[in-house]
């Protein structure tokens, strides 16, 4: 490929960069809020959290994003550019898989702790905050990793609403080459570094999270026995 089909595709990356991130804070944003609210005790904010999850994990990624990018703007009287289009339609529907996660660890966490936590009288949002969560996060982790992967995989989506990410980018650098196998394999590769890349990152938090509650595992003392030097008794004769 010449250098100027190298800076489009180059562009792309960035730009899929830029919706991986900002679609991601919304939804671990929209994960923690919908998830705790599953554990509430009031029932019509568990319905309520319910509703949303369900809603938004039983429709198309592809068919939220068309409608947050066609039907939503009209109805309000306000357009949204493609990133931000792309950002919430994926933040919102990511976030509700994500939800399961906390909504899962939280209950995966030993019931003693949380009685230990009303015994000291502590408030539910004390609770949450200084024994659930600490204990919880941890185990978030390895799926989260998973999700974002698949978030990753998912911000191809938005070529359709024409925006210049990685997939965009690299059709109109097939349609100007005539070249198909060679484009898409390279449109793999990043896409396979990028993954690379963030699933080393997570696995590197999930070791200091767990450093951090006791749960990292210990490296075992060497306990190989050394052979004991024997000693010339006799001395060199």
């Amino acid at each position: 490929m010449t250098s100027g089909l190298w800076e489009l595709v180059l562009e792309g990356v960035w730009v899929t960069i830029q919706l991986l991130f900002f679609s991601s804070l919304l939804a671990t944003a929209v994960s923690f809020v919908v998830g705790v609210a599953r554990t509430h005790r009031l029932w019509i904010v568990r319905f309520l959290a319910g509703f949303y999850t369900e809603v938004f994990r039983g429709t198309s990624a592809l068919v939220m994003i068309f409608w947050v990018f066609f039907v939503l703007p009209p109805a309000f009287g306000w357009q949204l550019v493609p990133m931000w289009a792309g950002t919430l339609a994926l933040g919102l529907t990511y976030g509700a898989y994500g939800s399961e996660i906390v909504r899962g660890a939280l209950g995966a966490v030993d019931p003693a702790q949380k009685e230990g936590g009303i015994a000291l009288s502590f408030t539910p949002w004390q609770r949450m905050r200084l024994i659930l969560l600490p204990q919880a996060v941890p185990e978030m982790i390895p799926p989260f990793s998973n999700l974002l992967i698949e978030l990753l995989k998912g911000t191809a989506l938005v070529s359709i609403m024409g925006m210049g990410d990685l997939a965009f980018s690299g059709n109109l650098v097939r349609l100007a080459l005539q070249e198909s196998a060679e484009i898409y394999t390279y449109v793999l590769l990043i896409y396979f570094v990028i993954a690379f890349l963030l699933t080393r990152v997570m696995r590197g938090l999930e070791k200091k999270l767990k450093t951090g509650v006791g749960k990292a595992p210990v490296r075992e003392p060497d306990t190989e026995l050394k052979r004991p030097e024997t000693s010339n008794v006799g001395g060199a004769a």
